[in-house]
């Protein structure tokens, strides 16, 4: 979403080269051998499981272990999912409007923050310029690296602008809409849409047809606009609460619209400065857990730390981990991680754990359409889970059966 200051030219417009690139080889969690995490609290489906275990055969959750298994003692320990993020722009200096080395460095960075999953999200830019990232973004969505590509902007409103160049922005003509998701090759996961514009009613249409998911966001509609965008075929509120008007009694807006309606997932950004926590507690009492999925909003600052970055030709300061906008002030993204999302809403929020579970990693791979893979510790999903310690500090990622982050369990 941001490079460093001075270096976009390097980075978002720079070379499209198309070669893979992999992170550091994380190491082999089992070699030929099965093993069993053992004496964990294990999150499942069904709830938390005391002195329970998890066993892995290769890539795989198993449900039994073979008897030339590894037992591995992991008291002491959470053992959860890993993390499903379905809106992030870039981490560790890296952004996705970036080349290939970029989105690598990026996803890399989120997976060492137990974010297993991830999805690419771009930010507004010229037609042309999107057009072609997409394309590389599809690259690594083939080669398992992406769970998809989702568009924030240019279909936004001027008024919920937030950080994105006005000057770029458009309404949302299905025939653009259409042309992002064409290049995108079948990998479009999710286009943020402010519904109220001309066009916007059937451009969601136009995306549900398609079977990319349509996010309410960046808007300024009303509470009937919205009601009409849902009934048309919008699914998800792109970070509820946050880049729309705020909830009124006589004009509650779009806020009342998402949260009432059962068939719309709500985003939500837990990094103590996006949401206030009434405000996170209100979402989940009235949408209830099945309904919330924490998102970081990351730019490249993630994984790093403070310091002036670009985002697109706007100029940010990251301070105190907070980033905004030099000309304005507004919140440019955030610097959020997924394991520092997961304590916050346990240790400061006070949800139950099996709720942020479900917020982090079921509920996202569900809006995806990869339940089957992924989001639950069940067996013949993908060994994708995070070892979080008595205090819900990260302790260790595996994804598909090797460590990314090895725990250095006895």
């Amino acid at each position: 979403m941001a490079t460093p200051l001075g270096a976009r030219g390097a980075s978002s417009r720079g070379s499209a080269a198309r070669a893979r690139h992999t992170a550091p080889t994380p190491q082999p969690a089992t070699g030929t051998a099965p093993i069993v995490l053992s004496g964990a609290h294990v999150v499942l489906p069904t709830g938390t499981v005391p002195d329970g275990r998890v066993v892995i055969d290769g890539t795989r959750i198993a449900a039994t272990a073979r008897d030339d298994a590894r037992v591995v003692d992991a008291r002491g320990h959470w053992l959860v999912p890993g993390f499903i993020d379905l809106h992030n722009h870039g981490g560790g200096g890296a952004s996705f409007s970036g080349t290939a080395e970029d989105i690598q460095k990026a996803i890399h960075t989120h997976r060492l923050h137990g974010t297993t999953t991830l999805v690419a999200s771009t930010v507004t830019d010229d037609m042309d310029f999107l057009v072609r990232q997409a394309g590389l973004l599809s690259e690594f969505t083939e080669q398992g690296d992406l769970a998809g590509i989702h568009f924030e902007g240019p279909f936004i409103s001027p008024c919920r602008k937030g950080a994105h160049s006005e000057e770029l922005l458009r309404d949302p003509d299905p025939a653009e809409v259409r042309k992002l998701i064409d290049a995108a090759r079948g990998r479009a996961r999710m286009v943020t849409l402010a519904t109220e514009l001309p066009g916007g009613l059937d451009s969601v249409r136009l995306l549900a047809e398609h079977g990319v998911i349509a996010a309410v966001g960046h808007t300024d509609a009303t509470y009937e606009q919205t009601v009409q965008a849902i009934e048309a075929g919008a699914t998800v509120a792109t970070h509820l609460f946050n880049a729309m008007p705020t909830l009124g009694h006589r004009a509650p807006g779009p806020i009342a619209a998402l949260l009432e309606d059962e068939r719309v997932t709500v985003e939500l950004i837990n990094d103590g400065t996006h949401l206030h926590p009434a405000a996170l507690e209100l979402a989940f009492r009235h949408a209830g857990a099945g309904r919330v999925a924490f998102i970081t909003d990351a730019m490249d600052a993630a994984g790093i730390g403070d310091g002036r970055y670009m985002l697109g030709p706007l100029e940010v300061e990251v301070s105190e981990g907070v980033a905004r906008l030099v000309e304005g002030g507004s919140i440019a993204g955030s610097t959020l991680t997924q394991d520092r999302a997961f304590k916050r809403a346990v240790t400061v929020d006070r949800l139950p754990v099996e709720d942020v579970v479900t917020a982090l990693s079921t509920n996202p791979a569900r809006l995806l359409g990869i339940s089957d893979k992924v989001g639950s510790l069940s067996p013949g999903k993908d060994a994708d889970l995070v070892l979080l310690d008595e205090n819900f500090d990260l302790k260790g990622v595996m994804r598909k059966g090797d460590w990314v982050v090895d725990p250095q369990l006895a």
